[in-house]
């Protein structure tokens, strides 16, 4: 009995060749508005992995706020350890992992950093608090006790009680430029649908993997 003739599997869940767009970044975009559909929780969160310097391997969440043709922008504080890391090496992965609809995302490259000019755009549309917290915060830098973080706050918002909060200089964003990016869709009795797909010259190669 063929997948397609098993009652055990949804058809709504199965991923076959023919279900994927030419355009990996096309299909993602379709699998993020289907994401926002479905009411996933946090559907813009994503696992950033990094090395650092030393070989060090690190992994923490950070927010996408930003995809097209170019790749894929999250933003941080330029002192914080991830930032230190693609400084140092700018290889990176990210991972999205919706639960809800049973499908992950994985897209590997190198980053760059946006302009100081994107990075300002966005800035701007962050809430005012968020913005202070940007200027106090000493992003993976040792803290004292909570009350020097909140100190640290409470000079800021002072400095800045009559003006507008501008963009740090010590921060802005990251663009990850994929070379590989692999979807993933779960299917019953761990016979997952699984594809890769690798930029070449001549454009994106995909081709279906093992679970």
């Amino acid at each position: 009995m063929s997948a397609q003739e098993r009652p055990d599997v949804p058809e709504v869940n199965r991923l076959s060749r023919s279900d994927l767009v030419p355009d990996p970044i096309e299909q993602f975009r379709l699998w993020f508005e289907q994401a926002r559909q479905s009411a996933t929780p946090e559907r813009d969160a994503v696992a950033l992995a990094t090395v650092d310097a030393d070989g060090t391997p690190s992994v923490r969440m950070v927010l996408l706020k930003h995809f097209d043709q170019q790749g894929f922008v999250f933003f941080t504080n330029f002192g914080s350890r991830k930032a230190r890391a693609l400084q140092a090496d700018p290889r990176a992965s990210l991972l999205f992992h919706w639960t809800k609809l049973e499908r992950q995302v994985r897209i590997e490259g190198r980053v760059e950093q946006t302009s100081p000019q994107e990075s300002a755009r966005y800035f701007a549309t962050r809430s005012r608090r968020s913005r202070l917290a940007a200027w106090a915060s000493p992003q993976s830098q040792r803290l004292t006790d909570r009350a020097e973080l909140q100190r640290r706050y409470d000079e800021v918002e002072a400095r800045f009680a009559d003006t507008d909060v501008p963009c740090p200089p010590f921060w802005g964003g990251f663009r990850l430029v994929p070379r590989a990016i692999e979807f993933w869709q779960g299917q019953p009795h761990r016979l997952h649908d699984r594809f890769a797909c690798t930029r070449t010259d001549g454009g994106w190669h995909i081709e279906r993997l093992g679970p």
